[in-house]
């Protein structure tokens, strides 16, 4: 068995198709098809049904199928330590961050990693902050950078930055700019939230128990995936919805929101790693590009 066969394998798996994942890997169909055909051969075990033209893992497979993973993980790892070993940072780096930290404050750092360390070859991924830790935790991605609380025994969190969060509605809301708003206000009208798992909701949510309210008294009319969702439904209707700052400033200056008296706390950053992983040069390296503040 070789790390190709399992390459292979895991293509094929995922694309429930032969073709395609020639396609993917560069290959030709014939040779995939060898590939699996030497490995079901050679253990004496059959790990794709042909229905049609599409293919399907049999039991065995699916039962293979998660083994291959953590052989090929693990086959990556011994890599990545080898080239970490030779000196200068370099090799691959995948970092995951929350949506208003890759949008708005990760940019301008990811550029001075690049201008400092141009031969790491760099990932970058976006989702909220549990997809950000399940990145992390799963090994898909090496270092996060997310605006949420994480409570997980197997990362370290440490603070690398700072975010204001503001209440903000659109100008067909009866609220106005810089009139206040009392904590009993925020039942009085419809809100726009970002969906579960987000960092900007669960501070939200945090503030609204530190006033003595449930965040389930709100009357939210929306969740959305995104910022930019967020402030577009924001800006065509009358709810109101809690945002950073970094990503509404352009909407203010506009015009488009509007933004009342409602104190929010500020929010930190926090790096997540893992505590059982390598620490490579190139995370180092990135760790301390994002310290620099």
């Amino acid at each position: 068995m070789t790390l190709e066969q399992l390459r292979i394998f895991l293509a094929v798996a995922a694309k429930s198709h032969v073709t395609r994942a020639a396609e993917e890997l560069h290959l030709t169909q014939s040779s995939v098809s060898a590939a699996i055909a030497a490995l079901e051969e050679r253990h004496g075990v059959k790990l794709f049904n042909r229905v049609g033209r599409g293919i399907e893992l049999t039991e065995a497979g699916r039962l293979f199928r998660p083994h291959a993973e953590v052989v090929l993980e693990k086959a990556a790892a011994a890599t990545r330590l080898l080239k970490d070993l030779s000196g200068a940072p370099a090799g691959h780096l995948t970092l995951h961050a929350s949506q208003t930290v890759a949008s708005y404050w990760l940019p301008q750092r990811l550029i001075a990693y690049r201008e400092r360390h141009p031969q790491v070859d760099l990932t970058m991924r976006v989702g909220n902050t549990r997809a950000a830790a399940d990145a992390v935790l799963s090994g898909q991605a090496d270092l996060a950078v997310v605006e949420g609380r994480v409570s997980e025994p197997s990362l370290s969190v440490s603070r690398v930055g700072e975010d204001r969060l503001v209440l903000v509605v659109g100008r067909r809301h009866p609220w106005r700019p810089g009139q206040g708003i009392a904590p009993a206000d925020l039942l009085e009208t419809n809100w726009i939230h970002r969906e579960e798992g987000s960092g900007t909701r669960a501070a939200l949510e945090e503030e609204l128990l530190r006033l003595g309210i449930s965040p389930a008294a709100l009357s939210v009319v929306l969740e959305l995936p995104s910022n930019e969702a967020v402030i577009a439904a924001v800006e065509a209707g009358t709810g109101a919805a809690v945002l950073s700052l970094r990503a509404v400033e352009a909407h203010l200056s506009q015009g488009r929101l509007v933004m009342p008296d409602f104190p929010m706390p500020t929010r930190p950053f926090f790096l997540l790693m893992h505590r059982e992983r390598h620490v490579t040069r190139a995370m180092k390296a990135m760790v301390e590009v994002l310290g620099e503040g």
